[in-house]
């Protein structure tokens, strides 16, 4: 099953809004078909294992399969799972973690145990939960994921205090802004608020982008966005929000119509008296059908995700430099302001190049039973 795991994570950054998937056929102690969901909308990673079989040479028909989530049994943009696995001719088949989406929830299970094949759950689950958390808690809960990413040197600044040459600003490194990409493409939308927009132009495309199209967001409570911005002339492209307040609308309504003409979209949210303007946010994403939010915005956006308790996801880039003065802004500054410590689990840290990445999850409000 760790196998299958490891096949599983090279799916990720390619197979969203699908889970990442791995499957290991094992027969008289020796392996003998193993494959992964690659790209979304292709063969699952059951098929491609059996597929794996056949290019080895070797008749499945009594094996056992190991595989990090539970058989589809329905017909979606391919053919389902336990099907095949049925005429395979497969005696067990050794699941992570039951799906959690509503066309599944345990169908698959019934189906493989209908055809005499022997099925048993839970091995491995913590790490399967981990590597799709996004899709289980959309699936389980119909609320988006979401991840708030930023890069700092060691001394926790997070911008240069004067703005640099394109390229020559960059606190992190090639390698690290590279996984970077891999990261939008695990998500359906990116964020940011307006000052990064103001300062930096960015795309907020992830590339190359594999045929990934991002619906990139704006908080703008001013509507400030300038109509020569990257964002605007690529909004025929790639969808573009522009999230502000009902009463910048009215008083201005000229500019909304002249936004949304260049092809972006203009979502307003009314007073709140006192509640979360960003939940309101998240509720209309996840209506969207949208599941995994990035955050890539400036220190106050960031502070105001983690003061509501709305992160599940942090991933901070640590690059081996001390800015120290030349350091415009540091990362401590805004977030002193959270009157609550917020703790991070099931801590991951890998290197690229000189970085380090630090991944945890905030486990604020999962219904994914981590």
């Amino acid at each position: 099953m760790l196998m299958a795991l490891r096949l599983a994570r090279r799916g990720i950054g390619s197979v969203e809004p699908n889970p990442a998937v791995g499957a290991v056929i094992v027969k008289a102690n020796q392996i003998i078909g193993s494959g992964r969901h690659k790209k979304f909308g292709g063969p699952h990673a059951e098929i491609n294992a059996l597929e794996d079989c056949k290019t080895l040479g070797v008749n499945p028909r009594g094996a056992a399969m190991y595989v990090t989530l539970e058989p589809c049994s329905h017909e979606g943009k391919t053919g389902p799972c336990t099907q095949a696995i049925i005429k395979a001719g497969l005696a067990k088949v050794f699941i992570a973690m039951i799906d959690p989406s509503e066309h599944a929830g345990g169908k698959g299970i019934e189906q493989l145990r209908n055809a005499g094949i022997e099925v048993q759950t839970g091995i491995c689950e913590t790490e399967a939960r981990i590597l799709n958390a996004p899709f289980i808690k959309y699936a389980a809960t119909g609320r988006c994921w979401v991840t708030l990413k930023w890069a700092q040197s060691i001394d926790g600044k997070v911008a240069t205090a004067e703005p640099q040459p394109s390229g020559r600003g960059w606190i992190s490194g090639e390698q690290s802004r590279k996984d970077v990409h891999k990261l939008r493409r695990r998500a359906q939308a990116i964020l940011v608020g307006i000052n990064t927009v103001i300062a930096d132009d960015p795309l907020l495309t992830a590339r190359p982008s594999k045929g990934k199209k991002l619906t990139r967001i704006v908080l703008d409570n001013h509507l400030k966005l300038p109509l020569d911005c990257n964002l605007i002339k690529t909004a025929k492209k790639s969808p573009v929000l522009i999230y502000t307040r009902e009463d910048t609308i009215r008083v201005n309504p000229e500019l909304a119509e002249k936004i949304t003409k260049k092809g972006a979209e203009v979502l307003a949210y009314p007073d709140m008296e006192g509640r979360s303007n960003l939940q309101f946010l998240l509720d209309e994403l996840s209506k969207r059908g949208i599941g995994h939010l990035l955050v890539e915005g400036g220190p106050r956006v960031l502070t105001s995700f983690l003061k509501e308790q709305l992160a599940d996801e942090i991933v901070v880039y640590i690059a081996p430099k001390i800015l120290g003065a030349q350091g415009s802004v540091d990362i401590t500054g805004p977030m002193a302001e959270l009157t609550q410590a917020v703790g991070l689990h099931y801590v991951d840290i890998e290197r690229f190049g000189d970085d380090v990445r630090l991944t945890g999850k905030a486990l604020s409000e999962i219904s994914i039973s981590l």
